[in-house]
């Protein structure tokens, strides 16, 4: 009688799908949640059990790992801090696209840019959670879109975010068509390299959009290396990963950093407690800092 031989291919089917009975008990959760916690500010809500167990099984599996007890063990001790970066890479949301939540765009173009073309010697714009670059592109098309002699301006945004993978996605500027179908027309003309033919799906931003972004790894819990401030603060579809206390916190921070007059522009899911560190509201997820209450000198980031 021939035997049967299980392939390579086939044994590494069943130890996957024997690592994907692998349960993640209440205390492991309760752990991962409280080390996310102190590490991003992200609150890992009871419910987010089996969202977290999925996309750690992914960690597990590239460590050889068979348990959440020794993948705990593993991110404790390692002073590297790589696989704590990993983790958070993991179950942090990069949902983005371009022109995301069209009214902030709309009202950056009647109201804001007008705003800052009239009294701006400078412009400091700050892409806070920026994900895979959407953003800040967006934001710098549409200020070139406004403003045609904006080369002749000191002109800069500034996009951070905690996951060194999207930040890497975000800093090569490309996408695949998919991901432009947001985008204006006229924008994919006129803002980006046609596809080559080494890589005939994916467009490039031109240098001229990607010359006024910097790009950072920032963990919004930790100290800002930048001073500011700026006249301009997108944080979206942030906040709502994080508990009440640290959302203040946070505002307050971006109250600080802000020149008088300038916008924070939130998620359209969010909002801010009334007049809440000197912010006043303006329409939905749209709040500007009121002047008079500090007489900072404009100053650019370094």
């Amino acid at each position: 009688m021939q035997g049967i031989t299980i392939h390579s291919e086939s044994k590494s089917e069943i130890a996957n799908d024997s690592l994907l009975q692998t349960e993640l008990k209440p205390h492991d959760f309760e752990k991962i949640s409280q080390i996310v916690y102190q590490y991003s500010g992200i609150r890992l809500h009871s419910g987010k059990e089996e969202l977290v167990r999925s996309r750690l099984i992914k960690r597990l599996r590239a460590l050889g790992l068979n348990s959440f007890s020794a993948y705990l063990h593993h991110v404790e001790e390692d002073r590297t801090l790589h696989e704590l970066q990993a983790m958070i890479d993991s179950l942090a949301t990069n949902k983005t696209s371009f022109f995301r939540e069209k009214q902030h765009f709309d009202f950056m173009r009647s109201h804001i840019i007008p705003e800052l073309k009239k009294r701006a010697s400078s412009v400091r714009v700050w892409s806070a959670g920026c994900s895979s670059g959407e953003e800040p592109y967006s934001i710098a098309m549409l200020l070139h879109d406004e403003w045609p002699d904006i080369n002749l301006s000191d002109v800069r945004i500034l996009a951070t975010d905690i996951s060194e993978p999207v930040l890497a996605k975000a800093k090569s500027g490309e996408y695949d068509k998919e991901a432009l179908q947001d985008l204006p027309p006229a924008y994919l003309l006129k803002y980006f390299n046609p596809p080559r033919s080494s890589s005939p799906k994916t467009y490039c931003v031109q240098d001229n959009i990607k010359r006024i972004v910097r790009f950072a790894k920032l963990n919004l819990m930790d100290e800002w290396p930048m001073k500011g401030p700026f006249d301009l603060i997108f944080c979206r579809n942030v906040m709502i990963y994080f508990d009440s206390s640290t959302q203040r916190r946070l505002v307050q921070r971006f109250g600080d950093i802000l020149v008088p007059g300038g916008h924070l522009l939130v998620g359209h899911s969010e909002s801010l407690v009334s007049n809440s560190a000197g912010f006043k509201y303006i329409q939905p997820a749209t709040y500007i800092k009121q002047t008079g209450d500090d007489g900072r000198n404009r100053r650019s980031y370094r």
